[in-house]
Order: C-alpha cells, then sequence, then structure tokens
C-alpha cells in the first residue's frame, strides 16, 4: 500500500514538473495567467466596417470619423493610419495586471513602427492614462516611462506650453531609453515585453534587446493594452500573461 502511495506520488511529481516545465518552455519569462490569446483568425460580418472583434476596440470612431483603419485579413490584423484621420490608430483591449507580459507577431515596412502602451484611464495625473511603451521601428526600441515623464500632466502642460529649458529636457530624456535595431521590412517577428517592478524588458525572436528602469513602470494596475500605429502595421498571434 504504501510503495503504491510512494509510486502514485512520483508520478503525480514528475507530472506538475513536466506541465510547469512546458508551460515555462512556451511562455518562458513570460508564463503566468494567461489573461488574452488572439490569432485573429477570422473575418468580419461586414468587410468594409471596422470589425475587430474578441474584445478589441480602436479610436477609429473618433479620429478616422469612423473610417475603417484595422482590418483583418489572412487571419492576422492588418492596421493603416488613414490620411483624415487626425491621431495615430490606437487599438484597446482591457486587461488588469501588476506586473505582466505581452507577447505578440509583427511586421513593419519601412517608415513604420508599432507601440505597445500599458494603460489606466482612471489615473487621471496623467494624458489619457498613458503609464508605460514600448515603440519598435526597423531601426530601433525605445522605452519610455510615459507616467512620470512626458505624459505626467504638468510636463504636459509645460511641454505644450512651448517650454524648451534645458531642465524640462532632461528630465523627458531620462524617462526614456533608446536601443539600435537592424529589422528586415515585411518579415514577421516576435516581441515580448515583460513588465516588473520598476522594469521593462523587451525581447524579438527570443534575444533580449532592452531594458529600462524607471518608477512610472512599477504603477500598480495596469488596466489596458494599446498598440499604437503612426503608419502601418501587421500584427497577430497576441498573447497576454499577468505574473502579479
Amino acid at each position: 500500500m504504501q510503495r503504491s502511495f510512494l509510486l502514485l506520488s512520483t508520478v503525480l511529481v514528475l507530472g506538475l514538473c513536466h506541465v510547469f516545465a512546458a508551460a515555462a518552455e512556451d511562455g518562458g519569462e513570460a508564463a503566468g495567467v494567461l489573461l488574452l490569446q488572439d490569432d485573429f483568425n477570422r473575418d468580419e460580418t461586414t468587410p468594409d466596417k471596422e470589425e475587430i472583434g474578441n474584445g478589441w476596440t480602436s479610436n477609429s470612431v473618433w479620429r478616422a470619423k469612423g473610417q475603417k483603419q484595422v482590418d483583418l485579413v489572412d487571419g492576422a490584423m492588418h492596421v493603416t493610419r488613414l490620411p483624415v484621420a487626425d491621431h495615430g490608430v490606437a487599438i484597446f483591449h482591457d486587461v488588469a495586471f501588476q506586473d505582466g507580459a505581452v507577447e505578440l507577431k509583427f511586421k513593419l515596412g519601412p517608415g513604420d513602427d508599432l507601440g505597445l502602451d500599458f494603460v489606466d484611464r482612471e489615473l487621471k495625473t496623467v494624458h489619457a492614462g498613458h503609464l508605460c511603451i514600448a515603440r519598435i521601428t526597423l531601426k530601433g526600441l525605445t522605452i519610455t516611462d510615459s507616467k512620470t515623464g512626458q505624459m505626467d500632466l504638468k510636463i504636459r502642460e509645460r511641454r505644450l506650453a512651448g517650454e524648451k529649458s534645458a531642465e524640462l529636457t532632461k528630465l523627458i530624456q531620462s524617462k526614456r531609453a533608446n536601443f539600435p535595431l537592424k529589422l528586415e521590412a515585411d518579415k514577421w517577428y516576435t516581441l515580448l515585453v515583460v513588465v516588473e517592478g520598476d522594469v521593462m524588458r523587451v525581447s524579438l525572436d527570443g534575444k533580449e534587446v532592452g531594458e529600462f528602469q524607471s518608477e512610472g513602470m512599477a504603477h500598480p494596475t495596469k488596466r489596458m493594452i494599446t498598440l499604437a500605429v503612426n503608419k502601418s502595421a501587421w500584427v497577430d498571434d497576441v498573447k497576454v500573461w499577468k505574473r502579479k
């Protein structure tokens, strides 16, 4: 009886180890509670209207006069800013975590960019709830603490008033870090952004390319992710994990 119990216990332990190992291998340092997974393998019910589905919304209604800027094509999301738009395209999805990770596949053309923005619209001390963002172009990565940098309402007011003091410039620059990249146009890459405490780490195709530490990263609740596109971008296979 005791021998059978020990054998069963060993099997259970090995099984759990296998599960945890598989999860770590699949998500790497992103492993945690999976909050969102979307492969965009669906079609709009009305092709000429923006209908992303699965909880996604965009700013096209008020920024592009309701015209379609987000299209589902061949199982991926294609984002194109229209000339009529008075702002870059922003695609939103609600999530809720303090520490977490976002993985997605993306493809950019010359002059394109893609931002992954973490947002808390309940925070009233920053413009539109912007907390921190990782922005990718073919030539580089920028990680920015928006909460204590340029999106802080007091700092933003100074910028909008036209202030160009050395002190303000230095402050804003201290809230971001730039990392050079040499990416190929029209090629798919896998992006992983991990926010843990006051640190954001960014990896491409499994290789870390940038890390930045700043107090705004540690905001206790990231309530939303936003995909921010100023020109055009392709996005697929989005996953969001909560680690804390």
